[in-house]
């Protein structure tokens, strides 16, 4: 990364206050970035470099403590110096920065905390001459990864595979994009690939309004696993499919495309207002319901419902480097309760013969198979029915032993890896 100047420039400020957003006031990333107006006064340039700033920090978080700490005679309090150093380590680290600049702007950034810009320096300074030797030594994958993450994930799918998903989380997601008709030559188009399921994949970066296609609305972001969970309905073309907690939209799209009637329900009336906004620009058309899934009920049973219910995302951490820091074991447990009553009121709702796809970007089991495990066993009358590799474009990796649909980050590595998702088909007994 090329030297900007030995102040703090704009874009280092910006990373500053988003940085103390999520680890100070765990704000969402996203939330933070769209309410940041020092942010929003930047070029495109300096947003994303503020951007990758932050999502460096949070991504490889546990190094770059640990580094620091060897050069502490105490540890830091939080607060802003300890995320001026975290963001002049990261510089160091991980992006390449001239040392000279990354010291001097992270000097200046301690201008309201005079006493402490030696302290900055010199760290910075030994993390300049000594720490990429010691990155060498590091265990990386457990570093930066959350010790109740890491067993969950080496519990559910073995160390080995954990520390591939460990590693997928360093990297950029690519961007995923979703098309309506005629994949190849919008992949032609926008410089992109097909992937085996029909998703177009492109190297992420640049302004994804300014791509070719997204005025006229013939694609939507989408990550390649999260369309997966769609196939799974079958044949959708003129029946009524209820899409439930369907914020921000990317699978009513998905439905509306395919030809189906969508119901799209969700609670928030903000996030259904994005929906509609997402829609319009495709020039889809849905109808839109502000209810309570857990206790909504339609005129009549339905033959198809897509659940994809509210979860921990860390399946989405490659988007969501921000997840890590943010969500607890707490929130499995509460958000598992919250699934239950969503799976057991979606079944009420299904007609005999109905198909119930589940879903989460979720990569812990009790927001997984536990859910689907846990409404069985309350005598619930559906049936799983389970998923064949042909539906998802041949990825046979991605069928679990009960026929249920997982993908890891650490999937399709050549081609930039999936995001974490769970899905299950359900149908309703006659």
């Amino acid at each position: 990364m090329a030297a900007m100047s030995a102040k703090p420039t704009d874009a280092r400020t910006a990373a500053l206050a988003l940085l103390d957003a999520v680890l100070g006031r765990h704000v969402p990333l996203d939330q933070a970035i769209e309410a940041s107006q020092p942010l929003a006064a930047l070029s495109a340039r300096d947003r994303a470099f503020a951007r990758l700033l932050v999502a460096t920090v949070l991504r490889r978080l546990g190094q770059i403590d640990d580094v620091l700490a060897r050069f502490m005679a105490k540890p830091l309090q939080p607060g802003m110096v300890r995320d001026i150093l975290r963001l002049g380590a990261a510089q160091l680290l991980f992006l390449e920065t001239p040392p000279h600049a990354a010291v001097a702007t992270s000097v200046a950034l301690a201008a309201k905390h005079p006493a402490m810009k030696g302290v900055v320096n010199a760290v910075l300074r030994r993390v300049a001459r000594e720490g990429a030797g010691m990155l060498s030594q590091h265990d990386a994958a457990r570093l930066d990864t959350p010790e109740w993450l890491w067993r969950s994930w080496c519990a559910g799918f073995g160390e080995a595979t954990a520390r591939a998903i460990a590693a997928a989380h360093w990297q950029e997601a690519p961007l995923d994009l979703s098309v309506k008709s005629d994949a190849a030559a919008w992949a032609t188009k926008l410089d992109a690939i097909v992937l085996p399921t029909g998703t177009l994949r492109r190297a992420a970066g640049g302004l994804i309004e300014d791509l070719l296609g997204y005025r006229d609305g013939a694609w939507w972001v989408q990550d390649a696993a999260a369309a997966l969970p769609v196939k799974l309905l079958g044949d959708v073309r003129g029946a009524t499919v209820a899409d439930l907690c369907a914020a921000p939209g990317g699978k009513t799209a998905q439905l509306a495309v395919e030809g189906a009637q969508v119901l799209a329900l969700d609670l928030s009336a903000s996030r259904l207002k994005r929906l509609r906004d997402n829609l319009t620009r495709l020039n889809l058309t849905v109808e839109c319901v502000v209810a309570d899934a857990a206790t909504w009920k339609p005129a009549e049973p339905l033959r198809f419902i897509l659940l994809d219910a509210p979860c921990t995302a860390t399946g989405a951490i490659r988007r969501n480097p921000d997840v890590p820091h943010l969500k607890m074991p707490a929130d499995v447990t509460r958000l598992a309760a919250q699934q239950d009553r969503l799976l057991a009121n979606a079944v009420t709702n299904l007609a005999p013969g109905g198909t119930l796809v589940y879903c989460v970007c979720s990569l812990e089991a009790e927001e997984g198979p536990a859910r689907i495990a846990h409404l069985l066993t309350t005598g619930a009358p559906v049936e799983r029915r389970p998923v064949a590799a042909d539906e998802i474009g041949g990825l046979a990796e991605c069928v679990t032993a009960d026929g249920d649909l997982r993908t890891l980050p650490c999937h399709l590595p050549d081609a930039g890896g999936l995001d974490g998702f769970y899905a299950c088909r359900l149908v309703r007994k006659p």
